[in-house]
């Protein structure tokens, strides 16, 4: 059969759990990450020197029309707010959405000559009457720019072997590293570095962005966070057949391909095209780097109950974000929604890698095939939105916030409770009272990793408040991503038991297109969070006190 054909892309990956390698995206938290020593982490703030904005207009000027120029034009009367004393040379327009509200976003990234400032964006809201009704974002103050050099004296070809000697990348990679060039705000300075993409799948997976000085070479920042593109033969017939889960479940009307190959005979694939405006959802066995295959339409035998699970759990996943909020797949332009499973040997976790998800088999004992779990599905889809939305940064408060999202919706579409992981928990870990990966409604049901308790207040459990928060090293978790997320999960679960889970997605799914820039943290969260909760609900409405309620008691205030 026909075998994936692997090129090149720059975007995050991600894992689900606390695995023992470096991936980010993780559905659990890792182990150590290789940072500069000079790195501090902070509580609060994120770490590049951003400064965060969030205006809530009551009576703003009305335009002419919801535009980037008109945009551009209230961004200049409002330079003490932001910072940007020259809008029209320092801030380029990235985007501009229209949604279903008839409210327009112009979306602008900060610049200097062209080379983008990493993570810098500022969003102008209007109104169907072309009013302001906020502004928000994360920019830096642009009085740096002046003066600042923006021609590199190192090749992107040096910065690249500096990159991949500083990962301790493979000599054989699997994908060829990409760089960009962008100032890179960092602690209280700014440097013009190359941004490279180290990505590799052999040994522990990586997909390391490393940022390399362009003027002297030194590493000033790196971080992990893993990515193919594919490429498939429309040569197959559309069918339906059945198969069974991981935990005996029969799931049927299977969407998948019937093929003929050339030696003869028929073929059934895990390749469903039934959607339209959809390339596709595959399943692929990283054992053989081919799609899931069967010389019947029954995928029944055990070794396919991993296979059967992430198919089906992927069309479960992409219906719900084309049902609720009219997504047409992970990118909103139907990319293929791709899986691989059977990954590793008694691998404990799964991860997004920015363009397909990749689930262990676990070691039977702690855990189980771990495309057993809806939620799970559902949390590493999640990233695949986020990367292609907020982008939320995978470190300290901006990626807690990207974990928190993808618990949440995993908590939103696996509806039957609010807990993460309950479906791929080993024997051994429901013996020892692990029942779950973490709980949403009371987070501090579970554990954290040992070498967390120092950083918390000592009671070594998830936290549920900001009295509780952990304050973690990068090397540790990038920060807490996966600790710290539960924070702003229990601020979700509580507000959901006001309004419920339905309006609870949509509040959370807008601000996540509309409002979230990469380095939000906990308390612009708050504020864009209700923001939306106004936009779709009105002022003083249930949904708008519900979602603020639910942030005052956690502890994440204006």
């Amino acid at each position: 059969m026909k075998k994936m054909r692997k090129t090149t892309s720059i975007v995050l990956a991600s894992t689900l759990l606390f695995g023992g390698f470096h991936t980010s995206y993780a559905l659990m938290e890792d182990g150590d990450v290789q940072v500069p020593s000079t790195v501090a982490q902070q509580k609060v703030k994120e770490l590049p020197d951003h400064v965060p904005i969030f205006v809530q207009e009551k009576h703003a000027e009305r335009f002419g029309s919801s535009d980037v120029n008109s945009a551009k034009a209230y961004l200049g009367t409002k330079k003490s707010e932001h910072g940007i004393q020259q809008v029209e040379e320092n801030l380029k327009a990235k985007e501009v959405q229209e949604d279903e509200l008839g409210m327009t976003h112009v979306r602008f990234a900060q610049e200097k000559d062209g080379v983008p400032v990493e993570g810098a964006e500022i969003i102008v809201h209007f109104n169907d009457e072309n009013e302001v009704t906020s502004m928000n974002g994360h920019i830096s103050d642009d009085s740096f720019l002046d003066g600042f050099e923006t021609e590199p004296s190192l090749s992107e070809e040096e910065a690249i072997e500096l990159a991949k000697s500083s990962v301790g990348a493979p000599d054989d990679l699997t994908y060829e590293p990409e760089s960009e060039l962008v100032i890179y705000p960092f602690g209280e300075d700014h440097y013009l570095t190359h941004k490279v993409n180290v990505n590799f799948m052999s040994g522990e997976p990586g997909n390391w962005y490393v940022y390399v000085d362009a003027h002297d070479g030194q590493v000033v920042d790196q971080f992990n966070a893993l990515h193919p593109v594919e490429e498939y033969e429309d040569a197959m017939e559309g069918h339906k057949g059945v198969g069974t889960g991981v935990h005996g479940e029969h799931r049927d009307e299977l969407h998948m391909s019937r093929v003929k190959p050339d030696k003869g005979g028929t073929m059934f694939m895990l390749a469903d095209h039934s959607h339209e405006g959809l390339e596709g959802i595959y399943t692929y066995d990283y054992n053989t780097g081919e799609l899931a295959e069967n010389n019947s339409a029954s995928f029944k035998d055990e070794y396919h109950h991993p296979a059967v699970d992430a198919h089906y759990n992927s069309e479960v996943v992409y219906e719900y974000y084309k049902d609720e909020h009219d997504r047409n797949s992970l990118d909103d332009d139907g990319m293929a929604i791709i899986s691989y499973v059977n990954y590793g040997t008694d691998f404990n976790n799964a991860f997004w890698n920015g363009r397909h998800m990749t689930y262990g088999n676990g070691d039977g004992d702690f855990m189980v095939p771990l495309s057993a779990g809806l939620d799970v599905a559902a949390h590493e889809m999640t990233h695949g939105v986020i990367t292609n939305t907020a982008n939320l940064v995978y470190r300290n408060q901006p990626g807690a916030l990207n974990e928190a999202y993808a618990d949440i919706f995993g908590a939103i579409i696996d509806d039957e409770n609010w807990e993460i992981g309950e479906d791929i928990m080993g024997p051994g870990a429901i013996a020892d009272g692990r029942t779950a990966l973490r709980s949403l409604s009371d987070p501090s049901k579970f554990p954290v990793n040992e070498a967390y308790i120092p950083y918390g207040n000592g009671d070594g459990l998830y936290p549920s408040h900001m009295d509780e928060y952990y304050d973690l090293p990068l090397h540790l978790d990038n920060g807490g991503v996966h600790i710290n997320s539960s924070i702003i999960n229990h601020a979700a679960y509580l507000t959901a038991q006001e309004i419920g889970r339905d309006a609870l997605g949509q509040i959370y799914y807008r601000a996540l297109v509309h409002y979230l820039t990469p380095y939000s943290d906990f308390q612009e969260a708050r504020q864009v969070l209700i923001q939306s909760a106004i936009d779709l609900y009105g002022e003083g409405s249930e949904e708008a006190l519900a979602t603020a309620s639910g942030f005052d008691q956690v502890g994440i205030y204006e």
